[in-house]
């Protein structure tokens, strides 16, 4: 265990993701969606002339989807990515973290060459701050507006919701009760990746179960830690048995860089 005023020692290099998987602007829409789906990954780094240029997220994607009405045969050029802030792997972990949360964008590691070296995502800093014995409050950054949709409203209703609200997850709730959560990573995995889905189809049909809650008032640590051993990036919290807030993997980088 690192102790918090090591917090400042942590290194990017030794928690940066560096196999990486990329695509090119001439690739198509669906090839891109596919890959993502099989590796169960939420976003792509997309390469030109060995630089890349952006990063295609389960948010583009779902943006296109509702535009569209269907993953179109299109090349990545006409889909629109993100662009991402870019750091190296002799940077802290601490430094990253406040560079995601102020930039409100991805990061890329970049070596001394400028050659791409990496990616460090919100669950990669979130991996480091749980080696130290930091454990700040998360009220400050939790979000309290809590949106739930019954079973058997339609995906499209769903993707609907999720770009409207500009949110990552909801509650689905049957016969009045919590059922499961639906996310993107849902709609890429479960949906998407199946060409013969409609999105007429109930989204409770592809919501992720069981419901894995913690109790609010937790700290951080307690809610990274669980976030992890259930490959999870977005914990819903209960209070007298009602889900009142919910706390995600960038929201945990929030607090840790807070502190």
């Amino acid at each position: 265990m690192t102790s918090e005023s090591d917090i400042h020692k942590l290194k990017v290099a030794d928690y940066m993701t560096t196999n990486l998987i990329t695509i090119q602007p001439d690739s198509m829409f669906p090839e891109a969606t596919n890959i993502m789906a099989s590796k169960g990954i939420g976003s792509l780094i997309v390469i030109k002339n060995n630089d890349a240029i952006g990063i295609l997220s389960e948010r583009e994607i779902l943006e296109d989807l509702l535009l569209n009405l269907e993953i179109q045969n299109k090349h990545i050029q006409y889909v629109k990515i993100q662009p991402f802030i870019r750091i190296t792997p002799n940077d802290t972990i601490y430094a990253a973290a406040k560079s995601m949360i102020s930039n409100k964008m991805r990061l890329l590691v970049f070596d001394n060459n400028n050659i791409l070296a990496g990616i460090i995502t919100a669950s990669d800093i979130v991996r480091a701050f749980r080696k130290t014995d930091s454990n700040p409050l998360i009220e400050d950054v939790m979000s309290n507006k809590i949106y739930d949709v019954g079973y058997d409203n339609s995906i499209l209703k769903a993707v609907k919701i999720l770009y409207k609200r500009r949110i990552g997850s909801f509650i689905v709730t049957k016969d009045e009760k919590p059922y499961g959560i639906f996310t993107e990573r849902d709609l890429l995995t479960k949906v998407l990746s199946t060409r013969s889905i409609e999105l007429d189809e109930k989204v409770g049909d592809y919501s992720s179960r069981p419901l894995i809650t913690a109790q609010h008032g937790i700290r951080a640590n307690e809610a990274a830690n669980i976030m992890f051993i259930n490959n999870m990036k977005r914990l819903p919290l209960t209070e007298d048995g009602k889900i009142v807030s919910i706390i995600t993997a960038r929201d945990l980088v929030e607090a840790f860089q807070k502190n």
